[in-house]
């Protein structure tokens, strides 16, 4: 089983580079490289200043990390990530994202914040939707990028101009509407609510075709579409205001029991309701595999093209299939060279360990590969071990291996001189070539050319 990874505190994962453009961050990508495991992606959006970084370091297990500002400026700039050990799914990471705050007023610019959305979208399992005060008109107005969704994400790279936005409810996340600073009560028609219960009233749609009510509308179908799986919770004030500035410095006696609770019950479902994130067919993403799809995601938006899902699978598997390759033949090729300081060596011995390296090295490769469909990485892996096969038994530098066969040895190849072991499915000289200190080892179909131009098919 993989071992987990822990980081100490959280890392830039995707920043902004002079010019506007997003890029991300190498050493974030080694991190990722390092994860093996499956991932759970939770990742956090919504205006700047409302306070997110304190729910992504309580979902850390921690007080600090995520940096939490005291002013009005936005603190976290581009996405930030912190990778640990998963508190109730055994196996598994937690990568939790902080994104940067929507609205910033200094930054200005809606292209940017509906990109840093469009790539929580993607690369998470749980978006959290972080708002302050009440689930408002003008607070699902302000989750206006849902709205673009259609016009930033793509699910297939065929049919450019189709409509395949019914095709988001697979591979979107689910969706936590957290309420931060809530101070009304709960009721419906005069009747206590349920948060769940207030979020769908709050989601619930006009009746008419009205410009004005077709744009009270679409957000909201929007997010019932696109979210099929929703959950909101409502939190109180935390403390008295000359201290919020300064939360994750206040010891808990300090902050509302409410307040602890709610964040309790929200840290709990989280990591109870969040699945492992998965790709298109079930695929599903380690660390590494996700530092991919970041890459893949982020050069796609600064390219000025639109990321397709479909796509990035394709990428993928292309990066994970090709690094299965050499996973499996670095497998063979290290048993060999063990095996070659063991010389000579029995016909049956030599023939098991070849069988036993190679079942190693296919294991190794299904192991990383993905969406091999047509085989064709797995017949990539199977001759190039054939010929690593060959390789390991041919070295100049070496006095046992055949590098030069001397010219009365060529006439008894065809005198019976030489064999093919069919079960084994290797070739091996019948007569003992001990006083030369030779041996050849060859698959079926294999060619070997000596320096004086003689060649064995076999």
């Amino acid at each position: 089983m993989a071992k987990p990874l822990s980081m100490d505190k959280p890392e830039c994962l995707i920043d902004t580079e002079s010019g506007g453009k997003l890029y991300v961050k190498e050493s974030a990508l080694q991190i990722l490289q390092k994860i093996e495991q499956p991932v759970v992606v939770v990742a956090v959006v919504g205006l700047y200043r409302t306070g997110k970084s304190y729910l992504m370091n309580r979902l850390a297990g921690q007080q600090t990390g995520f940096a939490l500002g005291s002013t009005i400026e936005s603190k976290t700039k581009g996405i930030w990530m912190w990778c640990v050990p998963h508190p109730t799914k055994a196996g598994t990471t937690l990568v939790l994202l902080d994104t940067e705050g929507l609205g910033d007023v200094d930054k200005g610019d809606s292209k940017h914040d509906s990109n840093i959305f469009c790539l929580a979208v993607l690369l998470s399992s749980t978006l959290v939707y972080n708002s302050r005060g009440t689930i408002d008109n003008r607070a699902v107005e302000e989750l206006q990028y849902v709205t673009e969704l259609t016009e930033c994400i793509k699910v297939k790279s065929s049919n450019n101009d189709a409509d395949d936005s019914g095709e988001f409810v697979k591979f979107f996340p689910s969706f936590i509407w957290a309420v931060r600073d809530f101070t009304l009560e709960r009721k419906i028609d005069g009747n206590d609510a349920t948060e769940d219960e207030y979020l769908e009233f709050a989601l619930k749609l006009k009746p008419g075709t009205s410009k004005k009510v077709m744009e009270y509308n679409l957000p909201r179908e929007c997010i019932q579409n696109y979210f099929p799986s929703r959950k909101c919770f409502t939190f109180p004030f935390p403390t008295a205001p000359e201290n919020v500035s300064h939360l994750e410095k206040l010891d808990s006696s300090d902050i509302s029991s409410d307040f602890l609770e709610v964040t309790e019950n929200f840290c709990k479902y989280a990591f109870e309701k969040s699945e492992v994130k998965k790709l298109k067919d079930g695929i599903t993403v380690s660390g590494r595999v996700l530092g991919h799809l970041a890459k893949n995601y982020v050069d796609t938006i600064s390219s000025g093209v639109v990321p397709c899902l479909e796509n990035a699978v394709i990428a993928m598997a292309k990066i994970e299939n090709e690094a299965a390759v050499k996973d499996g033949l670095e497998i063979y090729q290290s048993g060999m060279e063990k095996l070659k300081d063991t010389f000579p060596l029995e016909l049956k011995d030599v023939s098991s360990e070849h069988q036993h390296l190679s079942s190693t090295a296919t294991q190794t490769f299904m192991k990383r590969s993905f969406r091999d469909n047509d085989g064709g990485y797995l017949k990539t892996l199977e001759v190039s071990r054939n010929s690593s096969h060959i390789s390991s038994f041919i070295d100049t530098e070496h006095p046992r291996v055949i590098y030069e066969l001397p010219a009365h040895l060529q006439n008894q190849i065809t005198e019976g001189a030489f064999q093919i072991n069919e079960a084994a499915q290797i070739g091996i000289f019948t007569q003992d070539l001990s006083p030369w200190g030779l041996r050849m080892l060859l698959g079926p179909g294999e060619v070997l050319t000596c320096p004086d131009n003689c060649a064995f098919y076999f």
